[in-house]
């Protein structure tokens, strides 16, 4: 399981849940995918995330690294 951020938004004009990945946003057009339903929409995202991340590791290109959210006690 990846450290990635997806926003899942709901589309009325597509009838589709929308994937957007935050740390992705400067280098990809977002949003980046899509599904009939949510969890079809979140196994898209993390299929997308998985594939973006072996595209730039064999390409040598620098890697964004996950939003990590602090716990606040």
């Amino acid at each position: 399981m990846n450290q990635y951020s997806m926003i899942i938004q709901w589309s009325k004009e597509d009838q589709l849940f929308l994937v957007t990945i935050p740390e992705f946003s400067h280098l990809v057009i977002m949003p980046c995918t899509h599904g009939r339903t949510r969890a079809e929409a979140i196994e898209n995202g993390e299929e997308v995330i998985e594939m973006y991340l072996e595209a730039w590791k064999a390409e040598g290109e620098s890697i964004p690294q996950p939003n990590i959210l602090p716990i606040v006690s």
